[in-house]
């Protein structure tokens, strides 16, 4: 009996001991092993009109914050502050029921539409112009997005006209009536929105849309040839998604730069080890698109590329029923969101452009209360890479533990990207923990060149997993420290749940 009771005992012992201990990993860099530029567009981000993004959002004439135009002066800062390059606009579902010459010229003449994708009411106060001052005091690359759903091939057009035309034209005459006598020259237009969708407005099968989208390109293009263009790719995995694409891609590929995929992600079963392996088929369906592209690229002798325009991600599943899709994050949902910008850089190559759905209140990294902005967590991670990823991202060798998770195998506990700046001359290494409640105790190698003796730890975690943020308090944060480095070899233990960035100089 004492026998029994002494293994029992050595046996809980050993148990806690195991639970307690940290998982052990390495990871290698060489900068020498390039993947690809990583284009500053990735890190984009959207606005559509849908519940409070534009209004009472970036706009709220009537706010404190308010600018001369009637935009949030602290949404400008928080926009800048997170390193948004490109945002695209106006939609989303919203775009297959826009039409775009309802919102310019004067206020007071704007027809009120009813928007039949989220049954609010259109005033049409934030048109193209203001849209375009937006962009100019945020500092952002606009990106249209026209309509391919009830809109019409002359209005696509003409759009482009509005925009680029040098006065002397019918639609740049107009503008320039409209107070802008100089050209806006938007380079980046998206062939409408998820148009292989049912629930999108205007809906067509990748045939009838890769027709439609076909003569506006042509017409888009013939009004200004430097434009460069975004076909509506695959919205739904579930589907044929890579037959559609496959379509699109043989009848634009002549006429189109980007083809572009959306994914939402969501922890309905509230299994963690489950919701940090969501981001895995994004990565193979970043692949399988790759080799359509190649496959089409081959077949008609192409020079020009086709790149990924990754233009709508994010978290989304809580306020999936909510009309204003005011999601509120937490700290596991900013992993997630560091996932998806791994697997971004991670294939810097072919992904050339990445837009957050969306910018502020609605599904967003920014949040306005009781008139207050306020930053949710999943600004920290999106802010780092932003700010300090730039250049050309790396193959990276990782070794570590791997769990299962229902579908999801042999996901390594691990996540890393690392990027070699050039200009700067400094490697950023990118490491998400998807452990619950280990640390991982992690070499690191540099393979070429000489480590500086210092680092920068930047560190995105808080104490609970569904910790959130609020206009009071910040749970979720990014916080710094530095490091001392003796050598090439280094030690980093990585807290668990959590996303860490490592900065550091490297002399060739």
């Amino acid at each position: 009996m004492k026998n029994s009771i002494l293994s029992v005992c050595l046996l809980m012992l050993m148990v806690a001991n195991s639970m307690g201990q940290n998982l052990k990993a390495k990871i290698k860099i060489d900068i020498e092993r390039r993947i690809g530029t990583v284009d500053k567009l990735l890190y984009g981000n959207f606005t559509e009109h849908l519940g409070r993004c534009i209004y009472g959002g970036i706009y709220e004439p009537a706010s404190p914050e308010a600018n001369a135009d009637g935009f949030r002066k602290d949404v400008l800062t928080a926009t800048q502050n997170l390193g948004v390059s490109v945002v695209r606009w106006p939609g989303g579902n919203f775009v297959s029921g826009y039409h775009w010459e309802d919102g310019i010229g004067p206020k007071a003449n704007r027809p009120k539409r009813k928007d039949l994708a989220w049954g609010d009411i259109e005033s049409n106060e934030v048109g193209t112009d203001e849209f375009m001052k937006f962009a100019k005091a945020a500092g952002v690359e606009p990106y249209f997005c026209v309509n391919m759903g009830t809109g019409s091939l002359d209005e696509a057009r003409n759009w482009v006209e509005y925009c680029n035309a040098k006065p002397g034209l019918y639609y740049s005459d107009l503008r320039a009536k409209n107070g802008h006598p100089e050209p806006y020259r938007v380079k980046y237009w998206g062939l409408g929105n998820e148009m292989d969708g049912e629930w999108q407005i205007g809906h067509k099968n990748a045939e009838d849309y890769s027709k439609y989208a076909l003569e506006a390109a042509k017409m888009m293009k013939w009004s200004d040839d430097s434009i460069k263009l975004i076909a509506s790719g695959s919205s739904n995995y579930v589907r044929d998604w890579a037959e559609w694409d496959r379509t699109v891609l043989n009848s634009l590929h002549d006429y189109i730069d980007y083809i572009s995929l959306h994914h939402y992600s969501g922890n309905q079963s509230h299994d963690h080890n489950k919701f940090m392996a969501v981001t895995l088929p994004v990565e193979n369906a970043i692949r399988i698109t790759e080799g359509i592209i190649n496959e089409v690229r081959s077949k008609y002798k192409m020079k020009k590329p086709i790149y990924i325009a990754f233009d709508e991600y994010n978290v989304w599943y809580r306020a999936w029923n909510d009309q204003k899709l005011e999601e509120h994050y937490n700290m596991q949902d900013a992993l997630v969101v560091a996932l998806y910008l791994n697997v971004f850089v991670r294939n810097a190559h072919i992904v050339k452009m990445a837009n957050m759905a969306q910018l502020v209140n609605v599904i967003a990294p920014m949040m306005i209360t009781n008139g207050k902005l306020w930053m949710q967590p999943i600004y920290y991670p999106l802010q780092l890479f932003a700010q300090n990823c730039k250049g050309q991202s790396l193959q990276t060798l990782v070794q570590c533990d791997r769990y299962d998770a229902g579908d999801y195998k042999q996901v390594p506990y691990l996540d890393v990207t690392s990027v070699f700046n050039d200009a700067s001359q400094e490697i950023i290494v990118n490491v998400v923990n998807r452990h619950e409640s280990k640390a991982i105790e992690t070499t690191l190698t540099n393979q070429v060149g000489k480590l500086a003796s210092k680092a920068l730890v930047s560190e995105v975690n808080s104490s609970g997993l569904v910790d959130e943020n609020n206009e009071k308090e910040q749970k979720v944060k990014t916080t710094s420290k530095e490091m001392n480095l003796t050598g090439d070899t280094f030690s980093y233990v990585f807290s668990a749940h959590s996303f860490t960035q490592i900065r550091i100089k490297v002399k060739i």
